[in-house]
């Protein structure tokens, strides 16, 4: 599997950590989006550019990274046949995978620990998709997307 990650740069230690973790625990390839400088970086850039690679099907799942998790989800949010979701805790992560199929994950690194992060990572990576009922919702998703881009 192919995870991009991407950081504002409030969150290079986390999107470091994070991705070594990955790779270690999982084996799977990191793509690298953020910025590696603690110099002023604006998150809808790194947002938007792991969305466009899980859009494009460059990477299997993303997962965004800036202060509070907040500003660099409403960026990946905004590219077509994303469903990026915002968590602090694993619960959410791994429903958020078996209710919404969500292909990327954002956490804030001046809210959750590392330990934290972690979990959450954990959590979202081991929920599988149970499609039936919620397919229909999914479905209805896909159909605002399609209204609000024209068809798109």
């Amino acid at each position: 599997m192919k995870i991009a990650i991407g950081n504002d740069h409030v969150a290079v230690e986390y999107k470091r950590e994070i991705s070594r973790y990955i790779e270690e625990k999982y084996g799977y390839e990191m793509m690298n989006f953020g910025t590696d400088s603690t110099e002023r970086f604006h998150y809808p850039a790194a947002g938007e550019a792991v969305a466009c690679a899980v859009a494009e099907g460059r990477a299997d799942r993303g997962i965004v990274i800036c202060g509070t998790g907040v500003g660099i989800s409403l960026a990946a949010n905004k590219v077509n046949k994303i469903r990026c979701v915002t968590c602090s805790e694993p619960y959410s992560a791994r429903l958020s995978r078996e209710h919404n199929n969500t292909n990327m994950l954002a956490f804030g690194s001046r809210v959750v620990g590392i330990e934290l992060a972690k979990m959450i990572v954990d959590a979202w990576l081991a929920g599988e998709y149970e499609g039936g009922r919620h397919q229909i919702r999914l479905d209805m998703l896909t159909e605002i997307e399609k209204r609000q881009t024209g068809g798109r």
